[in-house]
């Protein structure tokens, strides 16, 4: 079968693997469909690893793909030819955390697929049953290639972590990114009002189109100052992160008291300083959040049968375009998502 590894010397190269033996006990096997991509691939095609893993390996952290094969004891309508959401964490779903619900909190977790264990990029794959997610009817493949990261993890920061609730105004940091137009999407379906920043007036227009409120084209203006201004000086209550050191200070300037900054990510680097007055005195709460649970999974499905959920795809490749694909991410010239399939 296909598969599309990372070589030692960080190219992506297609290559033929043993096809997959027939799923075990509990195991579902899955054709792939369709693999989104996001700054997770981007990390691990540039080497920035933070757990130990041997190249080559095996990339595509989210996707989903169509039912061929069960093993024995598997239920749960997962039958051949049912469309499924795969969840990309080697999690055991035995330990506390997993038995409690709290799968991205699993002690014992193998890996993260596509990053420092196989993932997804390829023909077929074994997976356990619990982590292969049935989509209802209606959501098609890609489609659902963009719940187990990109709305499952917006809806575990928004939901789980921040509470946002309708009434509440929310600041979306880089809204054309793939999380970035889900959390335009869910915050507007609860009733919050957005204000998102985009980095040209072309994502502007396509970010209001989505629901936003108020855009901020940030190379044209300074968010934070926009933000004070909209919220007569008051700011916001939730602020939506996942850019990192150049907008983290900003964005916590964007805070009415007692509000939440949410963050998964750090695309333009690690390392941030903080107001540690502006912290304690404004009674402001940071909280960082990491992937989704299989709850926030199925939450994301559900929301997409009923058009809440609208996945936005900026473009469609084949496999032999990845490496430039990558790299738009990588540059931010992209709205939504961006597909990979076979």
């Amino acid at each position: 079968m296909w598969a599309l590894h990372l070589t030692e010397s960080r190219t992506l190269a297609p290559v033929e693997l043993p096809e997959p033996t027939p799923p075990g006990p509990g195991e579902v096997q899955v054709a792939i469909g369709a693999i989104a991509l996001n700054h997770i691939d981007v990390w691990g095609w540039r080497g920035m690893a933070f757990a130990k893993r041997t190249l080559p390996i095996v990339v595509g952290a989210e996707a989903a793909g169509t039912v061929v094969a069960v093993g024995v004891g598997v239920g749960g309508g997962l039958a051949p030819g049912r469309v499924v959401a795969l969840y990309g964490a080697d999690t055991c779903g035995v330990c506390g955390p997993c038995r409690a619900g709290r799968d991205n909190f699993c002690e014992n977790v193998g890996g993260l697929r596509g990053f420092n264990i196989d993932g997804f990029a390829r023909e077929r794959v074994n997976i356990a049953a619990r982590l292969a997610v049935r989509a209802p009817d209606g959501v098609c493949v890609d489609a659902a290639a963009c719940a187990p990261i990109t709305y499952g993890t917006v809806e575990h920061m928004l939901f789980d972590n921040a509470k946002l609730a309708s009434g509440q105004t929310i600041l979306v940091q880089a809204g054309g990114s793939g999380i970035g137009t889900a959390a335009i999407q869910l915050a507007k379906a609860v009733g919050a009002t957005v204000i998102a920043t985009v980095g040209s007036d072309a994502k502007a227009a396509k970010a209001r189109d989505l629901g936003a409120d108020h855009v901020v084209n940030y190379r044209e203006e300074r968010f934070e100052a926009v933000v004070r201004r909209l919220t007569g000086k008051e700011g916001v209550d939730v602020v939506f992160e996942h850019v990192g050191a150049d907008t983290f200070a900003q964005s916590m300037f964007s805070l009415k008291r007692g509000g939440v900054l949410v963050t998964c990510g750090s695309t333009t680097g690690v390392s941030a300083e903080i107001n540690l007055y502006m912290l304690f005195q404004r009674q402001l709460r940071l909280i960082g959040s990491f992937g989704c649970t299989l709850r926030n999974l199925r939450g994301a499905l559900d929301k997409m049968a009923a058009g809440i959920a609208r996945p936005v795809v900026d473009s469609t490749v084949g496999l032999a375009n990845i490496d430039h694909a990558l790299a738009r991410l990588e540059s931010r010239d992209v709205f939504g998502k961006i597909l990979i399939t076979p």
